[in-house]
């Protein structure tokens, strides 16, 4: 039902370097639960996507990261995640529990930037970042990746993209402006 959207989103997600391998997810809502990738799925082919109802047993294929969807779906309108592991937004979420983006798109699609905390696949990261996109598009889960949430899989993807070019800005002006260096992040 939503594969081909799904492969479409996880090339663009691999041509941008924003998953490598088997890394990440994402899912998009249905009636009574979501659609998400199977667990080991490469998001450029998903395969067949597992259904997770909203409540009751979650079946195995489905990505250890369901919690984190299940929970934002609980407590916000969203309809679609993508879970990436940009590389610059992962380095940089070591570095503060915020990040505010210097550049035009970030500023206009993500102002803040929450970090989170939390061990993948656990019910306290499913809480951290579910919480943290009910206030922005998109979070940070520190030392693991992004979560961003939205009306479809294309806009979620967009905002991973935003987060990451945000990210890279940061390293870039740090590296090329001495004084900067010392700042702190966002």
């Amino acid at each position: 039902m939503y594969t081909e959207e799904c492969r479409r989103t996880g090339r663009r997600l691999n041509a941008e370097g924003l998953v490598s391998g088997n890394f990440g997810n994402m899912s998009v809502r249905a009636d009574d639960g979501y659609y998400i990738t199977a667990t080991g799925a490469f998001l450029d082919e998903p395969g067949e996507l597992v259904f997770v109802p909203d409540d009751g047993d979650v079946p195995a294929a489905a990505s250890s990261e369901y919690r984190v969807h299940r929970e934002i779906y609980r407590l916000t309108r969203h309809r679609a995640i993508v879970h990436a592991h940009p590389p610059h937004a992962i380095a940089l979420s070591y570095a503060a529990s915020s990040l505010v983006p210097e550049d035009s798109e970030g500023i206009l699609f993500c102002p803040e930037i929450p970090v989170v905390e939390g061990d993948p696949g656990t019910e306290e990261l499913a809480a951290r970042v579910a919480d943290g996109v009910a206030h922005a598009p998109a979070v940070i889960a520190r030392g693991h990746g992004t979560f961003a949430a939205a009306e479809t899989l294309v806009h979620a993807y967009l905002l991973t993209s935003v987060v990451e070019h945000a990210c890279r800005i940061f390293w870039l002006r740090r590296a090329s402006t001495p004084s900067l260096q010392k700042d702190k992040v966002g």
